[in-house]
């Protein structure tokens, strides 16, 4: 790759076309819980086609596509860009409509801006950039953007995904590089992400009269005592956090029981996040706890204890050394961009792609997730998602570049 040859790739991105593709994503509501993916998708679709993209779609649910676009390449391995098209609900506290974009000095506006439909509209100005290398022959391997439904609940578009790898792989002999999720990371290059896992867990007891307590057994005295032990090992684990992503993390999330204030409570629920480590697995984690609970005597003399994995989303941590995490801090620091490379507390699809396909992730993506996904007036700099769109662009060019390019 020669500087001329980056200097005219980043020119042939535009911001105002970044700009038009997430406004018209945003306007096209995919909340989530909701299942109203499909408009968004049908958008992305559009842009993917015109843009000469092969694109297909593979129908999650009805009404929630998950979308492949591929710009061809060589035989070799391709580069895999990541994301998801649902967002959170809008909720209250908005100054303006959450789905009507609105632009002002050089910030984006609406529901989805940062998470994450401006990674979208970046990475499309990324492969349309690149599509004249494509065109000359000049990419060892295709670039493909993967777009999953679902992500901000029970990853049901990736689940799918990954069970379906030909959605992928238009051949069994082909690979890829790495995998670039495109959640706002501050264009930091996170290598590395926990995984998160719900459990719920339902506890039977035996009702009684409340003059006489003994009579019955407290669902919700069983509940405390399995808190007791969740409680016990997060402080062990977080005393001895260390490396990358620290350790894991419990949390109670909710809880509920009881008949009424005179009854011994017949019945109890908890619903618990536990932060996965790569090298954990949520079944695994739900079956030390019942064991911790069976070893305790909880679930004895009258107490019934169901513990069920509800939620998994595995975690991944990518080697610094492997070319596509420097590929990504090359490409950043060529286009002025000032980046790290950390870890993440929270958990993406990523995790899957990597545990399940065997490829290298990272994510790194335009805008902050902590000051403005999420949040009430959601917005994105113009700026960070014309910087993404240029180094997502030097990175397929250094990861797939041919060698006379």
């Amino acid at each position: 790759m020669t500087v001329s040859e980056s200097e005219a790739l980043v020119a042939r991105i535009r911001p105002d076309e970044i700009v038009a593709l997430t406004r018209a994503l945003v306007d096209a509501p995919s909340e989530n819980p909701g299942g109203t993916e499909a408009q968004a998708v049908a958008v992305l679709e559009t842009a993917c086609r015109e843009a000469g993209f092969t694109v297909s779609t593979y129908e999650v649910a009805p009404g929630r596509p998950n979308l492949v676009a591929t710009l061809p390449g060589g035989d070799g391995p391709g580069l895999m860009f990541l994301g998801h098209s649902d967002v959170v609900p809008a909720g209250p506290g908005w100054t303006g409509d959450p789905y009507r974009t609105r632009l002002s000095d050089g910030v984006l506006t609406g529901r989805g801006t940062v998470d994450m439909k401006g990674g979208l509209a970046a990475v499309v100005a990324a492969m349309s950039a690149l599509a004249p290398l494509s065109a000359q022959g000049l990419l060892s391997g295709p670039v493909q953007l993967v777009c999953t439904v679902d992500e901000e609940e029970h990853g049901a578009g990736v689940r799918h995904l990954v069970a379906r790898p030909d959605a992928v792989y238009r051949n069994a002999s082909r690979d890829f590089v790495g995998c670039v999720v495109a959640e706002p990371t501050d264009l930091a290059v996170v290598r590395g992400c926990r995984g998160a896992s719900y459990l719920e867990i339902d506890i039977v007891g035996r009702a009684a009269h409340s003059g006489r307590p003994d009579d019955g057994r407290s669902a919700i005295y069983a509940a405390a005592s399995i808190i007791d032990i969740i409680r016990a090992d997060h402080q062990t684990m977080t005393a001895g956090a260390s490396g990358l992503l620290g350790s894991g993390t419990w949390n109670v999330g909710t809880m509920s029981g009881g008949q009424g204030i005179s009854v011994v409570a017949p019945m109890a629920s908890l619903g618990i996040d536990r932060r996965l480590m790569p090298d954990e697995s949520a079944e695994a984690v739900a079956e030390w706890l019942r064991g911790r609970i069976s070893a305790a005597g909880i679930d004895s003399d009258g107490i019934e204890v169901d513990v069920a994995v509800t939620m998994e989303m595995p975690g991944f941590e990518t080697r610094a050394d492997d070319p596509l995490v420097t590929s990504a801090v090359d490409a950043l620091t060529d286009v002025g961009a000032r980046t790290s490379i950390g870890g993440w507390t929270a958990a993406c699809d990523g995790g899957f792609v990597s545990r399940d396909l065997g490829i290298p992730a990272i994510v790194c993506g335009p805008g902050n997730i902590n000051t403005q996904a999420h949040q009430p007036d959601e917005s994105v700099t113009v700026a960070d998602l014309h910087t993404a769109a240029q180094a997502y662009a030097l990175m397929a060019l250094d990861l797939l570049g041919s060698p006379s390019s």
